[in-house]
């Protein structure tokens, strides 16, 4: 039966001798502790130990005020225009770094494609900025994204635009359902084996084009070019 580390401190308690959980951690993840392997008995059972504080950090990235679960019901039931998913499309490791930004429109599945040279959010959140910035406001209402890393400077998007954000629960990507699909039609062009770099911007404006100018059944046979260019239309009239 395995022992739990973090009980020694507690049964040591009775004798003159003081050791703390920071001291059996740093042994058992020490070459002596290593040599028999004394990590298995952790309670995460890890070879490798995380820096201190790293997951509280990364989790504050993503306010629990953002969570999925916050968003107002129009936006889930696509009765309001102007609320985008978000995702990054990835190839080969052997083609480097490399990606695509995948951004769709919910109601009308419009989607939009970026390249990005790497994962790096800066970047990432300055295409999203350049790609919507000239839309009104109510055609760029929202974004939904995944936690990504590559998502952790929401707070440029916001500043810049004023598009408010939201955030799926980890590992949970069927909650942005509308790109996950558009992702899976656009492999039939860019599949994980195509070199991202050998894809020019004539390229890849013919697979988006080829993807907004499909009739879709969930939009009554319409295509989603159709659907984006009548609710735009409609919401500059209403801003007018």
């Amino acid at each position: 039966m395995k022992c739990d580390l973090r009980m020694i401190p507690m049964r040591l308690e009775r004798h003159p001798i003081s050791v703390s959980h920071e001291t059996i951690y740093k042994f058992a993840y020490s070459a002596d502790g290593h040599a028999i392997k004394l990590w298995r008995h952790l309670p995460e059972h890890r070879a490798r130990r995380r820096p201190r504080h790293a997951r509280s950090k990364y989790g504050q990235r993503f306010s629990p005020e953002l969570n999925i679960l916050r968003r107002p019901d129009v936006v889930a039931d696509r009765k309001q225009f102007g609320h985008w998913e978000c995702d990054l499309i990835q190839f080969r490791k052997k083609f480097g770094k490399a990606n695509m930004t995948f951004l769709v429109e919910r109601g009308s599945r419009f989607a939009i494609f970026l390249r990005n040279n790497d994962r790096q959010s800066q970047p990432v959140m300055n295409g999203l900025v350049q790609a919507l910035q000239a839309l009104p406001h109510l055609a760029r209402r929202s974004i939904t994204f995944d936690r990504g890393t590559e998502f952790t400077d929401w707070p440029y998007l916001q500043a810049s635009i004023g598009t408010q954000t939201w955030f799926c629960d980890p590992q949970s990507p069927w909650q942005k359902g509308t790109v996950e699909n558009t992702n899976r039609r656009a492999r039939k062009w860019l599949s994980r084996e195509v070199d991202p770099l050998s894809v020019t911007d004539a390229d890849l404006i013919a697979v988006c084009n080829q993807l907004n100018a499909t009739p879709r059944k969930c939009l009554g046979y319409r295509t989603p070019a159709e659907v984006f260019r009548k609710k735009l239309l409609a919401q500059l009239r209403h801003a007018g």
